[in-house]
């Protein structure tokens, strides 16, 4: 009788540590489908910045979740969650194994731990929050948060201005806590056996990765595409623009910094977020970590975990 278990591998690990050549050769190898889980690859035309695996390294491998919205669209977290099932489901129907790879630990959150239901929300109240944390002080909406729900208070930070607020926003809105609405959460892929592969190297050799990838997608032309999605009359306040590989270029082409100093930020920045995405993954449970190099261990943990 075949087996009714749905296997999912997720890939994730910091950006430059070769998650999609991994995930190309082991997909290769267990007749698998990428499903993307980069919270700037799912915008279209931004290719180099993103780091948008090229058509030719995919190997004909199918990559989903790819250029799926236009550049004006904000994508979230809860829509990641629900088209990665949407499509790991599809591809099952295929009888092919889905591999989630990527480095946006939110995205990978929603869809392991769920999104408590119905994500209210109100900009006029969230707007008066901000005014009353303007005029008398964060200290006072962080006080009413430990009236109104003292166990979210203890988990977040004291100058978390955007958890404060959005915690008494939906309390306002729901008269809820929201450490209990987090109760009710679901998760997307509950009845699946899901295998996570951490890819991590040396800090030096990660960073020299980093350098190295800022440095061609210089050299790919990323200028000139920043040039030509704004000819195309891509605001530059678009979510996409926020991506590390942008944000310099649009002060270079604006003249207030030069190359040199767009490169060397860019790095640097790129350094910063490749540590924070490494704080966030040591949080998340179940991780097997190894090195992009040893591809035969990778192999052999996820054949050895597939039901």
């Amino acid at each position: 009788m075949e087996s009714k278990t749905k296997n999912l591998i997720i890939i994730l690990g910091p950006t430059g540590v070769g998650k999609s050549s991994t995930a190309v050769k082991l997909a290769k190898e267990l007749k698998g489908e990428i499903i993307n889980c980069d919270s700037m690859q799912v915008y279209k035309n931004f290719d180099i910045g993103t780091d948008k695996i090229l058509l030719e390294k995919r190997e004909n491998i199918p990559h989903h979740l790819l250029d799926v919205v236009s550049p004006s669209t904000q994508f979230t977290a809860a829509d990641f969650a629900q088209l990665a099932l949407k499509t790991a489901n599809a591809i099952l129907k295929r009888k092919k194994l889905p591999l989630i790879v990527g480095g946006t630990g939110l995205y990978l959150k929603a869809l392991l731990d769920g999104l408590f239901p119905g994500g209210v929300s109100d900009p006029k109240l969230r707007q008066k929050l901000e005014s009353k944390a303007k005029k008398k002080g964060l200290d006072t909406l962080r006080k009413k948060l430990k009236e109104v729900d003292p166990v979210y208070h203890q988990k977040i930070g004291e100058k978390d201005k955007v958890r404060i607020i959005r915690a008494l926003e939906v309390f306002y809105l729901t008269q809820k806590p929201l450490s209990e609405q987090f109760l009710n959460t679901k998760s997307y892929v509950k009845d699946f056996n899901i295998i996570k592969i951490g890819l991590k190297l040396e800090r030096k050799e990660l960073y020299r990765r980093i350098e190295e990838r800022v440095d061609k997608m210089f050299e790919s032309g990323i200028t000139k595409e920043v040039e030509e999605l704004l000819q195309k009359g891509v605001e530059e306040n678009s979510p996409p623009f926020r991506a590390l590989g942008y944000k310099y270029v649009l002060k270079l082409l604006k003249k207030e910094i030069p190359l040199e100093e767009a490169l060397a930020l860019t790095k640097r920045d790129t350094r910063r977020y490749a540590k924070r995405q490494m704080t966030w993954f040591r949080k998340m449970e179940g991780i097997m970590w190894l090195s992009p190099h040893d591809f035969p261990s990778i192999l052999e943990y996820a054949k050895s975990n597939l039901s």
